[in-house]
Protein backbone atom coordinates (compact mmCIF):
# COMPACT_ATOMS: atom_id res chain seq x y z
CA UNK A 1 0.00 0.00 0.00
CA UNK A 2 1.36 3.25 -0.90
CA UNK A 3 0.42 6.51 0.05
CA UNK A 4 0.15 8.73 -3.65
CA UNK A 5 -0.41 12.60 -4.34
CA UNK A 6 -2.51 13.01 -7.50
CA UNK A 7 -1.15 15.76 -9.96
CA UNK A 8 -2.98 16.35 -13.55
CA UNK A 9 -4.60 13.92 -14.91
CA UNK A 10 -3.75 10.12 -14.65
CA UNK A 11 -4.48 8.88 -17.90
CA UNK A 12 -1.55 11.32 -19.62
CA UNK A 13 0.68 9.64 -16.71
CA UNK A 14 0.20 5.94 -18.29
CA UNK A 15 1.62 6.64 -22.28
CA UNK A 16 2.57 3.34 -21.68
CA UNK A 17 1.49 2.05 -25.56
CA UNK A 18 4.64 2.43 -27.18
CA UNK A 19 7.79 -0.46 -26.66
CA UNK A 20 8.20 -0.53 -22.39
CA UNK A 21 11.82 -0.32 -21.85
CA UNK A 22 14.04 -1.51 -19.28
CA UNK A 23 13.47 1.76 -17.29
CA UNK A 24 9.92 0.97 -16.74
CA UNK A 25 10.23 -1.98 -14.65
CA UNK A 26 11.16 -0.57 -11.12
CA UNK A 27 8.16 0.10 -9.48
CA UNK A 28 8.00 -2.32 -7.02
CA UNK A 29 10.84 -1.34 -5.47
CA UNK A 30 9.52 2.31 -4.82
CA UNK A 31 9.62 3.19 -0.82
CA UNK A 32 6.09 2.38 0.60
CA UNK A 33 5.00 5.17 2.88
CA UNK A 34 1.89 3.42 4.19
CA UNK A 35 -1.65 4.75 5.68
CA UNK A 36 -4.41 2.67 6.61
CA UNK A 37 -5.82 -0.26 4.38
CA UNK A 38 -8.97 -0.83 2.61
CA UNK A 39 -9.13 -3.84 3.84
CA UNK A 40 -12.18 -3.88 7.15
CA UNK A 41 -10.89 -6.51 10.25
CA UNK A 42 -13.93 -8.44 11.88
CA UNK A 43 -16.20 -6.31 13.47
CA UNK A 44 -19.04 -6.57 15.72
CA UNK A 45 -22.50 -5.66 14.04
CA UNK A 46 -25.63 -3.47 15.70
CA UNK A 47 -28.90 -4.35 14.73
CA UNK A 48 -29.72 -0.63 14.28
CA UNK A 49 -27.98 2.65 13.64
CA UNK A 50 -24.46 3.90 14.98
CA UNK A 51 -23.86 7.57 15.69
CA UNK A 52 -20.84 8.11 17.47
CA UNK A 53 -17.81 6.01 18.26
CA UNK A 54 -15.23 7.16 21.37
CA UNK A 55 -11.84 5.91 22.11
CA UNK A 56 -10.28 5.50 25.63
CA UNK A 57 -7.36 3.43 27.20
CA UNK A 58 -7.96 0.67 24.98
CA UNK A 59 -11.77 -0.15 24.61
CA UNK A 60 -14.25 2.00 22.04
CA UNK A 61 -17.34 2.62 23.28
CA UNK A 62 -20.23 3.10 20.58
CA UNK A 63 -23.91 4.78 21.19
CA UNK A 64 -26.36 4.98 18.68
CA UNK A 65 -29.95 3.59 18.17
CA UNK A 66 -30.29 -0.20 18.45
CA UNK A 67 -31.11 -2.82 20.64
CA UNK A 68 -28.67 -5.76 20.04
CA UNK A 69 -25.14 -6.31 18.59
CA UNK A 70 -24.02 -9.84 17.24
CA UNK A 71 -20.67 -10.87 15.90
CA UNK A 72 -18.60 -10.30 12.67
CA UNK A 73 -20.15 -12.50 10.07
CA UNK A 74 -23.57 -13.42 11.85
CA UNK A 75 -26.74 -12.42 9.63
CA UNK A 76 -29.47 -10.05 11.62
CA UNK A 77 -31.20 -11.67 14.24
CA UNK A 78 -28.24 -14.19 14.56
CA UNK A 79 -25.93 -15.16 18.11
CA UNK A 80 -27.50 -11.26 19.45
CA UNK A 81 -26.00 -10.12 22.39
CA UNK A 82 -28.81 -7.09 24.17
CA UNK A 83 -27.28 -4.11 24.07
CA UNK A 84 -29.42 -1.01 24.63
CA UNK A 85 -28.01 2.01 22.52
CA UNK A 86 -24.41 1.40 24.10
CA UNK A 87 -21.62 -0.82 23.95
CA UNK A 88 -18.19 -1.22 24.56
CA UNK A 89 -15.66 -3.61 22.26
CA UNK A 90 -11.68 -4.13 22.78
CA UNK A 91 -9.81 -1.90 20.63
CA UNK A 92 -7.61 -4.17 18.66
CA UNK A 93 -9.16 -7.32 18.69
CA UNK A 94 -12.71 -6.39 18.73
CA UNK A 95 -13.74 -8.28 21.50
CA UNK A 96 -17.41 -7.77 22.96
CA UNK A 97 -16.79 -6.16 26.52
CA UNK A 98 -19.16 -6.25 29.46
CA UNK A 99 -19.51 -2.76 29.74
CA UNK A 100 -23.22 -2.49 29.07
CA UNK A 101 -25.38 0.45 30.47
CA UNK A 102 -28.42 0.81 29.27
CA UNK A 103 -29.77 3.87 27.55
CA UNK A 104 -33.90 4.61 27.31
CA UNK A 105 -36.34 7.31 27.97
CA UNK A 106 -36.56 10.42 25.61
CA UNK A 107 -36.39 8.65 22.04
CA UNK A 108 -34.02 6.48 23.21
CA UNK A 109 -30.78 7.24 21.16
CA UNK A 110 -27.30 8.14 22.55
CA UNK A 111 -25.77 11.10 19.77
CA UNK A 112 -22.45 11.81 21.36
CA UNK A 113 -19.89 9.87 23.12
CA UNK A 114 -16.51 11.53 24.35
CA UNK A 115 -13.58 10.39 26.50
CA UNK A 116 -11.89 12.93 28.77
CA UNK A 117 -8.28 14.12 27.93
CA UNK A 118 -6.88 11.20 30.31
CA UNK A 119 -8.84 8.76 29.45
CA UNK A 120 -10.81 8.64 32.47
CA UNK A 121 -13.93 9.44 31.92
CA UNK A 122 -16.59 8.46 29.32
CA UNK A 123 -18.92 11.03 28.64
CA UNK A 124 -22.66 10.14 26.83
CA UNK A 125 -25.07 12.95 25.41
CA UNK A 126 -28.34 12.19 23.14
CA UNK A 127 -32.22 11.72 24.08
CA UNK A 128 -32.11 9.33 27.15
CA UNK A 129 -33.87 10.20 30.72
CA UNK A 130 -32.70 6.55 32.57
CA UNK A 131 -29.30 5.20 32.78
CA UNK A 132 -29.46 1.48 33.87
CA UNK A 133 -26.12 -0.31 35.01
CA UNK A 134 -25.79 -3.46 37.07
CA UNK A 135 -29.79 -3.60 37.59
CA UNK A 136 -29.72 -0.06 38.71
CA UNK A 137 -32.05 2.53 36.99
CA UNK A 138 -30.37 6.04 37.54
CA UNK A 139 -32.27 9.04 36.38
CA UNK A 140 -30.68 11.77 33.89
CA UNK A 141 -31.07 14.59 31.58
CA UNK A 142 -29.49 13.72 28.42
CA UNK A 143 -26.42 13.59 28.94
CA UNK A 144 -24.40 11.14 31.28
CA UNK A 145 -20.62 10.35 32.46
CA UNK A 146 -19.15 6.94 33.05
CA UNK A 147 -15.61 5.96 34.59
CA UNK A 148 -14.14 4.18 32.69
CA UNK A 149 -12.23 1.83 35.08
CA UNK A 150 -14.60 -0.59 35.60
CA UNK A 151 -17.60 1.06 33.67
CA UNK A 152 -19.23 2.86 36.97
CA UNK A 153 -22.26 5.34 36.32
CA UNK A 154 -20.19 8.76 37.60
CA UNK A 155 -23.12 9.98 40.15
CA UNK A 156 -21.72 13.24 40.70
CA UNK A 157 -22.61 14.57 36.87
CA UNK A 158 -25.51 15.39 36.90
CA UNK A 159 -26.58 18.61 34.53
CA UNK A 160 -30.27 19.07 33.57
CA UNK A 161 -29.80 19.65 29.82
CA UNK A 162 -33.49 19.80 28.64
CA UNK A 163 -33.41 18.30 25.25
CA UNK A 164 -30.99 16.35 23.13
CA UNK A 165 -27.09 16.51 23.32
CA UNK A 166 -26.02 16.25 19.75
CA UNK A 167 -22.06 17.18 20.13
CA UNK A 168 -19.65 16.50 23.42
CA UNK A 169 -15.73 17.35 23.89
CA UNK A 170 -13.66 17.72 26.84
CA UNK A 171 -10.61 19.30 28.01
CA UNK A 172 -9.33 18.71 31.69
CA UNK A 173 -11.43 21.71 32.75
CA UNK A 174 -14.67 21.35 30.65
CA UNK A 175 -17.33 19.31 28.78
CA UNK A 176 -18.83 21.03 25.78
CA UNK A 177 -22.30 20.29 24.72
CA UNK A 178 -23.86 21.34 21.87
CA UNK A 179 -27.45 20.44 20.71
CA UNK A 180 -31.01 21.49 20.89
CA UNK A 181 -31.73 22.16 24.23
CA UNK A 182 -32.40 26.04 25.55
CA UNK A 183 -31.47 25.28 29.53
CA UNK A 184 -28.99 23.60 31.66
CA UNK A 185 -29.17 22.75 35.27
CA UNK A 186 -32.18 25.51 34.84
CA UNK A 187 -30.18 28.28 33.57
CA UNK A 188 -30.41 29.74 30.28
CA UNK A 189 -28.06 28.31 27.53
CA UNK A 190 -29.11 28.27 23.51
CA UNK A 191 -27.40 25.02 22.16
CA UNK A 192 -24.21 25.32 23.23
CA UNK A 193 -23.00 25.04 26.93
CA UNK A 194 -19.96 23.95 29.12
CA UNK A 195 -20.27 22.28 32.46
CA UNK A 196 -16.81 20.94 34.52
CA UNK A 197 -15.85 17.48 34.93
CA UNK A 198 -18.30 17.14 38.00
CA UNK A 199 -20.87 18.10 36.25
CA UNK A 200 -21.46 21.90 37.50
CA UNK A 201 -22.90 24.52 34.77
CA UNK A 202 -20.35 26.55 33.93
CA UNK A 203 -19.62 30.30 33.10
CA UNK A 204 -19.41 29.81 28.83
CA UNK A 205 -22.69 30.83 27.54
CA UNK A 206 -23.26 31.98 24.16
CA UNK A 207 -26.58 32.23 22.17
CA UNK A 208 -27.31 30.18 18.91
CA UNK A 209 -30.35 30.80 17.29
CA UNK A 210 -30.23 26.93 15.65
CA UNK A 211 -28.97 23.28 16.44
CA UNK A 212 -25.84 22.70 17.29
CA UNK A 213 -24.68 19.30 15.63
CA UNK A 214 -20.79 19.59 16.18
CA UNK A 215 -18.17 21.02 18.81
CA UNK A 216 -14.79 20.82 18.88
CA UNK A 217 -12.28 22.80 21.63
CA UNK A 218 -9.40 23.78 21.19
CA UNK A 219 -8.45 26.32 24.49
CA UNK A 220 -4.33 26.19 23.63
CA UNK A 221 -5.73 28.51 21.09
CA UNK A 222 -8.36 30.27 23.03
CA UNK A 223 -11.18 28.29 20.66
CA UNK A 224 -14.40 26.66 20.88
CA UNK A 225 -15.50 26.04 17.55
CA UNK A 226 -19.03 24.95 16.45
CA UNK A 227 -20.83 24.07 14.04
CA UNK A 228 -24.70 23.24 12.96
CA UNK A 229 -27.56 24.61 11.61
CA UNK A 230 -27.70 27.75 12.99
CA UNK A 231 -27.85 31.47 11.42
CA UNK A 232 -26.66 33.69 14.64
CA UNK A 233 -24.51 33.65 17.35
CA UNK A 234 -24.65 36.11 20.20
CA UNK A 235 -27.16 38.75 18.61
CA UNK A 236 -24.77 38.57 15.30
CA UNK A 237 -25.50 36.92 11.71
CA UNK A 238 -22.72 33.77 11.67
CA UNK A 239 -23.96 30.81 9.67
CA UNK A 240 -23.01 27.38 10.19
CA UNK A 241 -19.07 28.18 11.58
CA UNK A 242 -18.03 30.15 14.86
CA UNK A 243 -15.68 30.23 17.46
CA UNK A 244 -16.25 31.27 20.66
CA UNK A 245 -14.25 32.01 23.84
CA UNK A 246 -13.72 28.93 26.04
CA UNK A 247 -14.23 31.01 29.16
CA UNK A 248 -16.86 33.13 28.36
CA UNK A 249 -18.86 31.75 24.59
CA UNK A 250 -18.00 35.41 23.24
CA UNK A 251 -17.83 35.04 19.51
CA UNK A 252 -13.76 35.06 18.58
CA UNK A 253 -13.94 34.41 14.79
CA UNK A 254 -17.00 34.15 12.38
CA UNK A 255 -15.32 32.48 9.19
CA UNK A 256 -17.72 34.35 7.12
CA UNK A 257 -18.30 33.15 3.44
CA UNK A 258 -17.04 29.75 4.39
CA UNK A 259 -20.21 27.51 4.36
CA UNK A 260 -23.03 28.58 1.96
CA UNK A 261 -26.22 29.83 2.80
CA UNK A 262 -28.01 26.05 2.07
CA UNK A 263 -24.95 24.36 3.85
CA UNK A 264 -24.97 23.22 7.36
CA UNK A 265 -21.74 21.44 9.41
CA UNK A 266 -22.39 18.48 10.64
CA UNK A 267 -18.31 17.10 11.57
CA UNK A 268 -15.68 19.08 13.18
CA UNK A 269 -12.54 17.68 14.60
CA UNK A 270 -8.95 18.64 15.43
CA UNK A 271 -4.99 17.88 15.60
CA UNK A 272 -2.22 20.05 17.05
CA UNK A 273 -2.45 22.61 14.62
CA UNK A 274 -5.34 22.32 12.65
CA UNK A 275 -8.90 21.64 12.77
CA UNK A 276 -11.41 19.56 10.10
CA UNK A 277 -14.88 20.32 8.97
CA UNK A 278 -17.39 18.18 7.24
CA UNK A 279 -20.60 19.97 6.05
CA UNK A 280 -23.82 18.99 4.37
CA UNK A 281 -25.89 20.97 1.75
CA UNK A 282 -29.03 20.80 0.49
CA UNK A 283 -30.23 22.09 -3.15
CA UNK A 284 -28.17 22.26 -6.39
CA UNK A 285 -24.41 23.95 -6.07
CA UNK A 286 -24.15 22.86 -2.31
CA UNK A 287 -21.07 23.08 -0.04
CA UNK A 288 -20.91 19.14 1.03
CA UNK A 289 -17.31 18.80 1.08
CA UNK A 290 -14.31 19.29 3.64
CA UNK A 291 -12.37 22.18 5.25
CA UNK A 292 -8.78 22.34 7.17
CA UNK A 293 -8.25 25.44 8.71
CA UNK A 294 -5.38 27.00 11.43
CA UNK A 295 -6.46 26.78 14.56
CA UNK A 296 -3.93 29.91 15.29
CA UNK A 297 -5.48 32.25 12.79
CA UNK A 298 -8.64 30.62 11.34
CA UNK A 299 -7.15 30.75 8.00
CA UNK A 300 -8.57 28.39 5.54
CA UNK A 301 -5.64 26.21 4.09
CA UNK A 302 -7.91 24.11 1.99
CA UNK A 303 -11.34 23.33 0.82
CA UNK A 304 -12.37 19.98 -0.57
CA UNK A 305 -15.51 21.04 -3.01
CA UNK A 306 -17.00 17.10 -3.34
CA UNK A 307 -20.46 16.86 -3.16
CA UNK A 308 -21.81 14.07 -0.97
CA UNK A 309 -22.98 15.57 2.98
CA UNK A 310 -19.89 14.43 4.94
CA UNK A 311 -20.88 12.88 8.09
CA UNK A 312 -17.73 12.11 10.12
CA UNK A 313 -13.91 13.38 9.77
CA UNK A 314 -10.99 12.53 11.63
CA UNK A 315 -7.30 13.47 11.17
CA UNK A 316 -4.57 10.46 11.21
CA UNK A 317 -0.93 10.02 9.91
CA UNK A 318 -0.97 12.71 7.49
CA UNK A 319 -4.82 12.17 6.38
CA UNK A 320 -8.11 13.57 6.56
CA UNK A 321 -10.47 10.53 6.64
CA UNK A 322 -14.20 11.40 6.18
CA UNK A 323 -17.44 9.51 5.96
CA UNK A 324 -19.99 10.70 3.14
CA UNK A 325 -21.53 9.77 -0.01
CA UNK A 326 -18.72 11.75 -2.13
CA UNK A 327 -19.26 12.42 -5.45
CA UNK A 328 -18.34 14.84 -8.51
CA UNK A 329 -14.93 15.66 -6.86
CA UNK A 330 -13.99 16.86 -10.72
CA UNK A 331 -13.04 19.95 -8.74
CA UNK A 332 -10.56 18.83 -6.18
CA UNK A 333 -7.10 17.04 -6.75
CA UNK A 334 -7.23 13.60 -7.52
CA UNK A 335 -10.81 13.76 -7.37
CA UNK A 336 -13.55 11.85 -10.06
CA UNK A 337 -16.11 13.29 -12.01
CA UNK A 338 -19.93 12.92 -11.60
CA UNK A 339 -20.49 9.34 -12.78
CA UNK A 340 -22.99 7.58 -10.34
CA UNK A 341 -20.51 7.06 -7.98
CA UNK A 342 -21.80 7.33 -4.58
CA UNK A 343 -18.08 7.07 -2.44
CA UNK A 344 -18.63 6.63 1.13
CA UNK A 345 -15.63 6.76 2.79
CA UNK A 346 -12.39 9.01 1.54
CA UNK A 347 -9.21 10.08 2.45
CA UNK A 348 -7.51 13.68 1.77
CA UNK A 349 -3.89 14.71 2.02
CA UNK A 350 -4.07 16.98 5.15
CA UNK A 351 -1.17 18.87 3.53
CA UNK A 352 -2.70 20.07 0.04
CA UNK A 353 -6.62 18.48 0.31
CA UNK A 354 -5.59 15.77 -2.87
CA UNK A 355 -8.11 12.98 -2.76
CA UNK A 356 -5.55 9.72 -1.98
CA UNK A 357 -6.21 6.02 -2.72
CA UNK A 358 -8.00 4.90 -0.40
CA UNK A 359 -11.86 3.34 -1.16
CA UNK A 360 -13.42 1.23 1.06
CA UNK A 361 -16.59 1.19 0.58
CA UNK A 362 -20.38 1.05 2.17
CA UNK A 363 -23.41 1.21 1.02
CA UNK A 364 -25.76 4.07 2.14
CA UNK A 365 -27.97 1.64 4.81
CA UNK A 366 -31.01 2.63 6.80
CA UNK A 367 -32.28 5.73 7.85
CA UNK A 368 -31.79 8.52 6.29
CA UNK A 369 -29.25 6.37 3.80
CA UNK A 370 -26.22 8.17 4.14
CA UNK A 371 -23.79 5.29 4.91
CA UNK A 372 -20.94 6.24 7.35
CA UNK A 373 -21.86 8.55 10.64
CA UNK A 374 -18.54 8.55 13.01
CA UNK A 375 -15.39 7.95 12.88
CA UNK A 376 -12.50 8.04 15.37
CA UNK A 377 -9.09 6.43 15.67
CA UNK A 378 -8.16 4.11 18.29
CA UNK A 379 -4.07 3.52 17.62
CA UNK A 380 -4.15 2.82 14.43
CA UNK A 381 -7.29 1.29 14.16
CA UNK A 382 -9.84 3.44 12.25
CA UNK A 383 -13.33 2.91 13.69
CA UNK A 384 -16.18 3.86 11.64
CA UNK A 385 -20.26 3.71 12.42
CA UNK A 386 -22.87 4.33 10.64
CA UNK A 387 -26.31 3.66 9.01
CA UNK A 388 -24.85 0.88 6.23
CA UNK A 389 -25.39 -2.51 6.27
CA UNK A 390 -22.68 -3.60 3.72
CA UNK A 391 -18.80 -3.29 4.15
CA UNK A 392 -16.98 -3.54 0.75
CA UNK A 393 -19.68 -5.54 -0.97
CA UNK A 394 -20.36 -7.80 1.73
CA UNK A 395 -23.08 -7.84 4.96
CA UNK A 396 -21.72 -5.92 7.80
CA UNK A 397 -24.36 -3.47 9.72
CA UNK A 398 -23.55 -0.38 11.21
CA UNK A 399 -19.65 -0.61 12.65
CA UNK A 400 -16.70 -1.76 10.55
CA UNK A 401 -12.97 -0.83 11.29
CA UNK A 402 -9.43 -0.49 9.03
CA UNK A 403 -6.28 -0.94 10.36
CA UNK A 404 -2.72 0.16 9.36
CA UNK A 405 -1.33 -3.48 8.44
CA UNK A 406 -1.81 -5.92 6.92
CA UNK A 407 -3.02 -5.02 3.43
CA UNK A 408 -4.86 -7.88 2.20
CA UNK A 409 -6.32 -7.19 -0.70
CA UNK A 410 -5.26 -8.03 -4.10
CA UNK A 411 -6.18 -6.13 -7.11
CA UNK A 412 -8.27 -8.16 -9.75
CA UNK A 413 -6.41 -9.30 -12.90
CA UNK A 414 -7.27 -8.03 -16.35
CA UNK A 415 -7.86 -9.51 -19.56
CA UNK A 416 -4.93 -9.66 -21.72
CA UNK A 417 -4.78 -10.13 -25.23
CA UNK A 418 -1.65 -10.32 -27.95
CA UNK A 419 -1.38 -10.16 -31.49
CA UNK A 420 1.60 -9.63 -34.00
CA UNK A 421 1.57 -6.23 -35.56
CA UNK A 422 5.16 -6.42 -37.25
CA UNK A 423 8.01 -8.98 -38.38
CA UNK A 424 9.17 -10.26 -35.17
CA UNK A 425 6.89 -7.96 -32.67
CA UNK A 426 4.16 -8.65 -30.62
CA UNK A 427 1.62 -6.37 -28.91
CA UNK A 428 0.31 -7.48 -25.37
CA UNK A 429 -2.39 -5.10 -24.28
CA UNK A 430 -4.60 -4.71 -21.59
CA UNK A 431 -7.10 -2.42 -19.38
CA UNK A 432 -5.28 -1.53 -15.80
CA UNK A 433 -6.75 -2.98 -12.93
CA UNK A 434 -7.52 -1.01 -9.69
CA UNK A 435 -7.22 -1.53 -6.33
CA UNK A 436 -8.77 0.10 -3.11
CA UNK A 437 -5.57 1.48 -1.58
CA UNK A 438 -2.93 1.41 -4.13
CA UNK A 439 -3.16 3.83 -7.23
CA UNK A 440 0.50 2.75 -8.31
CA UNK A 441 0.14 -1.17 -9.31
CA UNK A 442 2.78 -3.04 -11.17
CA UNK A 443 2.34 -5.72 -14.13
CA UNK A 444 4.56 -8.63 -14.59
CA UNK A 445 4.64 -9.96 -17.73
CA UNK A 446 5.78 -14.05 -18.25
CA UNK A 447 6.60 -15.48 -21.72
CA UNK A 448 6.19 -19.39 -22.26
CA UNK A 449 5.75 -19.32 -18.46
CA UNK A 450 9.04 -17.30 -17.49
CA UNK A 451 8.94 -13.85 -15.93
CA UNK A 452 9.56 -11.40 -18.49
CA UNK A 453 8.93 -8.17 -17.55
CA UNK A 454 7.26 -5.58 -15.33
CA UNK A 455 5.17 -2.24 -16.50
CA UNK A 456 3.84 -0.09 -13.59
CA UNK A 457 0.92 2.14 -13.88
CA UNK A 458 -1.63 4.69 -11.93
CA UNK A 459 -5.01 3.71 -12.24
CA UNK A 460 -7.82 4.55 -10.48
CA UNK A 461 -11.56 2.40 -10.07
CA UNK A 462 -12.70 5.33 -12.34
CA UNK A 463 -9.55 6.17 -14.65
CA UNK A 464 -8.46 2.81 -15.76
CA UNK A 465 -6.94 3.28 -19.44
CA UNK A 466 -5.69 1.22 -21.57
CA UNK A 467 -2.22 -0.29 -21.19
CA UNK A 468 0.38 -2.66 -23.30
CA UNK A 469 4.05 -3.43 -24.44
CA UNK A 470 5.71 -4.81 -27.72
CA UNK A 471 7.71 -7.81 -27.15
CA UNK A 472 10.55 -8.22 -30.20
CA UNK A 473 10.94 -12.07 -30.48
CA UNK A 474 12.37 -14.46 -33.69
CA UNK A 475 9.96 -14.32 -36.81
CA UNK A 476 7.40 -17.60 -37.10
CA UNK A 477 7.96 -18.43 -33.15
CA UNK A 478 5.21 -18.70 -30.97
CA UNK A 479 5.02 -17.26 -27.52
CA UNK A 480 2.51 -18.01 -24.81
CA UNK A 481 1.92 -14.43 -23.10
CA UNK A 482 0.60 -14.23 -19.16
CA UNK A 483 -0.31 -11.22 -16.46
CA UNK A 484 -0.94 -10.71 -12.91
CA UNK A 485 -0.61 -7.73 -11.04
CA UNK A 486 0.72 -6.62 -7.62
CA UNK A 487 0.12 -3.99 -5.64
CA UNK A 488 3.26 -4.61 -3.48
CA UNK A 489 2.17 -6.67 -0.99
CA UNK A 490 -0.20 -9.07 -2.69
CA UNK A 491 -0.09 -10.22 -6.05
CA UNK A 492 -3.24 -11.16 -8.34
CA UNK A 493 -4.03 -14.35 -9.99
CA UNK A 494 -1.78 -15.19 -13.24
CA UNK A 495 -4.50 -14.99 -16.25
CA UNK A 496 -3.89 -16.33 -19.82
CA UNK A 497 -2.26 -17.74 -21.31
CA UNK A 498 -2.32 -16.38 -24.24
CA UNK A 499 -0.97 -17.57 -27.43
CA UNK A 500 0.73 -16.08 -30.19
CA UNK A 501 2.70 -16.45 -33.01
CA UNK A 502 5.35 -13.50 -34.29
CA UNK A 503 4.93 -13.08 -38.60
Amino acid sequence: MRRLKVLGCLGAALALFGTVTAAASGAEGEAPDTTLTADPMPTWQTDGIVWSVAYAKGVVYVGGVFSNVRPPGAEPGEQQVPRKNFAAFDAVSGELLPCAPSFTGGSGSVRAVEASPDGEVLYAGGSFGTVTLDGKATGVSNTAALDTAGCKLRSDFRPGVAATVRALDSTADAVYLGGDFGTVSGQARQRVAAVSPSGTLLPFSATVDATVRAVTAAPDHGKVVIGGDFDTVNGKKVHALASLDPGTGKTNKTFSGWIEPNSVVKALNRDGDRFYLGAEGTGHKVFDGRIAASLATGAREWTDTCYGATQAVVPHDGMLYSGSHAHNCEDTPGGFPDINIRQHLLANSIEDGSIQTWFPQTNGGLGEQLGPRAMVMAGDILWTGGEFTTVNDKPQQALTRFPAAPDTGAPQVPVLSGQSTASGKVRLAWKAAWDRDDGLLTYRIYRDGTYYKSVPGHSRYWDRPQMGLTDTVESGSTHRYSLEVTDGDNVSGRNGPVSVTAR
